[in-house]
This record gives C-alpha cells, structure tokens and sequence, in this order.
C-alpha cells in the first residue's frame, strides 16, 4: 500500500530569492552586503555579536568618507543602524544569514542560508550574491528512502528541511525460519517473494517522485544485509542517481539520524561531483580541447557567448575590472571596448558580472571547493567553440 504525505511549506534559498536581489537597482546609492555562520549553540551567539559588530566596524569609515555623496554616507549609515538592530534580536536561525541594505532605496533583506558560510562585508554598487549563488549550486534535491522487507520510508531532502513525501508498506513474513524440515524451504521461498514484490513496489514510489521533477539524487538506508539486496531492483535510471547508502535501522532510527547521515552523503558526493568535473576541464584544456583556464581567456569566452560551464573556486575573492553594456565585453582592464569602441564601465568584482553572462547566455556556473589545481588558475570554462583570437588589449595576466 502506497501513502501520499503532503509536503510543509519551508523558508528556503531559491533562485527566485536571488534573482529577486541580484535585480535590486540602488541607482546611485551603494549596498552593504554581509554574510555570517550562524552557531547551533546559543551559548556561542555572543560570538556572533562581535564578529558582526567587527564586520560593520570596517565600514563604519564609508558612512564618514567626504569622498562619498552625502546621500550615500547617509545610506551606509543607516543600513549600520538596521543590521546592528536586527543583531540585537537574535531570530537568525542557526547555519547562516545574507543580509543585503540599501536604506536609501528602501532595501533591506534578510535571507537565511542552509550552510555556514565564511564571515565577510562588501559595500558595492550591486549585490553582492556570489556567496549565495555558490550554495544555491551545491544544493540538490534528494529523494531519501529507509527500507526493511515490509516497509519504506520516502522523504524528500533539500537544505536544511527534510519531509516525509510517502509510505510503501507490503506484508510479510517476519519470521521465515519458524517451520522445520520441508516447511522451511517453502516459507522461505514465500518470504523471498513476498520481499521481492515489496522491493518492486517501493522502486515504483521512487521511480513517480523522480518523474515529478521533485528530487535529482537518491539516498538509501536500512539493514546492511537488506539495502543491496534492494538496490538490485533499481533500473539503470534510478542507479545512475544513486548518490550512496547508509546503514540504519528503520524501526529505530529517528528523523535527524535518517537527515544527517544522508546530508554526509550528499556533501561528499557533491564535492567528489566538483572534484571530477574540474578534472574534466582541465584535462580538456591540456589535450587542446574546448575549455579555457585563467582570468583573460575566460572572460574573453563570456563576451563571446563561448562558456558552456563556469568553474569557480569557492570562496575566491573579488576581481575588479570593466563592462561593456553595449557589446557584454569583459575584462581586467581597458578604457575602450574593442569591440565596439565605446567605453566600459568599471566592475568592482568582474568575475560577477561574468557569472551573470554566462547565465544570460544558458550557460551554469559551478562553484568548486579545495581544489588546488583550478585555484592556481583562479576560474576555468568548458567552451561551446573554439574561442576566436582576443582583440588587442593591454597586458593582462593569463
């Protein structure tokens, strides 16, 4: 018998809360971003007191600076006066917060995050969302099911929320060696039969949450002895989305057990995923093949519409350069775009503005965490033609 569980409604980090912001326009006004781990710990939130009363001590000096319009002094310090407001309230849920101000156009946004992220303070012309766009592509949604010989659970799992979406439960003989001498084989043979229909039936639940585009990964949990014995009813689709399994026992185990041992395996199957995929572009890159590695040739692929895939390294900082608006030339540098001879704008963090084209363009952007090899060349692409020849520029680093 199959039971349908209606999934709860959850406050999650979704590509609409970030393309809300990433479209947020001060105009002329800057935005203060900030980001901060969030402790479990109550204990420990007076950490989180200081480390955010550090981060807005560092732009205190933006809400005196004569260099700045007096509207924008005005604006930083008051977006100061909002977040220490908020700090003081301590309502931010443990993992970590985005907070995005810009008090003169009447922005502010608090945006809880599923995962510690690394504390750090940007005042900019936009947004700053890169943090957040790094975990929004780590996150996938799985498909978690806890089985025995008579029942499975299914949960669905995305950040930090985790929700029973159905119930497979079939009879069974609980006990198949109760019987001696002839008996035995037989209410063995019907015990493995009726496993066997009730392996079948939980693949079919699986098989109707994939089909609803609900999950793209699966985890498996349950006796060591019976969780290969059901994987080897999976078809070849449901295996090739089979991020890997634990043991557990269903009678026993408890929601937050069942939760983390599958968050374990989902992070290292991600970070085996990045590992693999870098690997991937740059052995391309070294056989002569579509990719592209350094700042320059990179971000020559964006204004060309050539990056496929982005490769960045988590947690790498800001990069300034130029933006054309009128041809989506990016570079290091440069007074005139040579594309179309107008001049550019000035970035505060191009790789940004990069990130941005190649999305534009339907191309991803995926963040990769230690990884040495791709760091040494500070961004990398997989490349949908051969890029054509770089119009002159001044000397740029590779």
């Amino acid at each position: 018998m199959i039971t349908q569980v209606e999934p709860g409604e959850a406050e999650l980090l979704t590509a609409g809360t970030v393309d809300a912001i990433v479209g947020f326009d001060g105009q002329d006004l800057p935005v203060t971003s900030i980001y901060a781990s969030v402790e479990r710990d109550p204990g420990l939130r007076e950490d989180l007191q200081v480390r955010l009363s550090s981060m807005l001590d560092q732009i205190r000096p933006l809400a005196k600076n004569g260099s700045a319009g007096h509207d924008a002094r005005l604006s930083v310090r008051a977006d100061i006066q909002r977040i220490k407001e908020a700090l003081a309230e301590e309502r931010w849920r443990p993992a970590g917060v985005a907070i995005f101000a810009c008090s003169g156009r009447g922005l502010y946004e608090e945006v809880p995050l599923p995962r510690p992220v690394r504390d750090q303070v940007i005042v900019g012309a936009t947004p700053y969302v890169r943090p957040m766009l790094s975990l929004l592509d780590e996150l996938h949604r799985a498909c978690v099911v806890v089985v025995d010989r008579a029942e499975a659970r299914l949960w669905e799992v995305y950040q930090d929320e985790m929700r029973e979406v159905g119930v497979v439960r079939d009879p069974a003989l609980r006990k198949p060696n109760y019987a001696a001498g002839q008996g035995e084989d037989r209410v063995r043979n019907k015990a493995g039969e009726l496993a066997k229909r009730h392996y079948r039936n939980v693949v079919s639940a699986v098989e109707e949450v994939f089909r609803a585009d609900r999950c793209d990964l699966l985890v498996i949990g349950g006796h060591d002895h019976e969780v290969p014995a059901f994987t080897e009813f999976l078809p070849l689709g449901l295996r090739s989305r089979l991020a890997g399994t634990f043991s557990a026992d269903p009678a026993a185990s408890t929601r937050a057990g069942i939760r983390h041992s599958a968050g374990l395996i989902l992070q290292r199957h991600e970070r085996a995923a990045e590992r693999q995929l870098a690997a991937d572009v740059l052995g391309t890159l070294a056989a002569g093949g579509l990719a592209a590695a350094g700042l320059a040739d990179c971000l020559w692929a964006g204004s060309v519409a050539a990056a496929q895939t982005l490769l960045m390294p988590d947690g790498a900082g800001t990069v300034p350069g130029v933006v054309c608006d009128d041809s989506g030339w990016l570079a290091l540098a440069g007074d005139t775009c040579p594309i179309c001879g107008q001049p550019p704008r000035h970035t505060w963090d191009v790789l940004e503005d990069l990130a941005e084209a190649v999305r534009a363009e339907g191309g991803a952007v995926r963040h990769i965490a230690d990884d040495d090899q791709l760091r040494e060349h500070t961004v990398a692409a997989q490349l949908r033609f051969q890029l054509p020849e770089r119009p002159d520029q001044p000397d740029l680093p590779a």
